[in-house]
């Protein structure tokens, strides 16, 4: 991301640091660019930010323990998604990237809001045939808790993660396997 965005700082002359764009990780990429009051040049922005972003895979590491914990969930018949603002194509050569298999992938699109709405949560919860009391929310800023109070799923912080906007949760992993204590 950083790589990235500093391109497309560089490219279209915006004075406006990583910091800043970081601080909205986890919302949609055009939801930041509202957020940072961008108005001008952002189709050209995205299309800018996810080239250098497919460009740069290879500087992207998994956190520790994610596969293993995903194939332990698998294999207890754990049902597992992925709810992320990235759109779809950048979000499947991740996971091809790293071999990650999940039951659902959801992006934000025309009729699905972004984080911090509930909308990709709740699709989810739908298309798993799942009541919310069964579902756990793990994530890692203050976007995912927001997200995640709004579909009334209970929500689990990443500490091991950005922490961005949260800096404590009632409920938090410092470890991705830790997820094994909800099932």
């Amino acid at each position: 991301m950083r790589v990235a965005w500093n391109s497309v700082k560089k490219k279209f002359n915006l004075g406006i640091s990583f910091q800043r764009y970081f601080n909205h990780i986890g919302k949609p990429f055009e939801k930041i660019l509202d957020s940072l009051n961008i108005t001008e040049n952002r189709s050209d922005i995205k299309q800018e930010f996810d080239k250098i972003s497919i460009k740069n895979f290879a500087k992207i590491k998994l956190y520790k323990d994610v596969k293993k914990t995903i194939e332990f969930l698998k294999k207890k018949k754990v049902k597992t998604a992925i709810v992320t603002s990235k759109n779809f194509k950048r979000t499947k050569l991740i996971l091809n990237r790293f071999k990650i298999k999940v039951d659902i992938v959801q992006c934000p699109n025309k009729k699905l809001r972004g984080k911090p709405f509930p909308d990709q949560i709740l699709k989810v919860v739908k298309k798993m045939k799942m009541r919310k009391k069964e579902c756990i929310y793990v994530g890692d800023t203050k976007f995912d808790q927001i997200g995640s109070r709004k579909s009334g799923i209970d929500f689990v912080l990443a500490y091991y993660g950005y922490k961005i906007g949260i800096k404590n949760h009632k409920t938090k992993i410092k470890n991705i396997t830790q997820v094994k204590n909800f099932i």
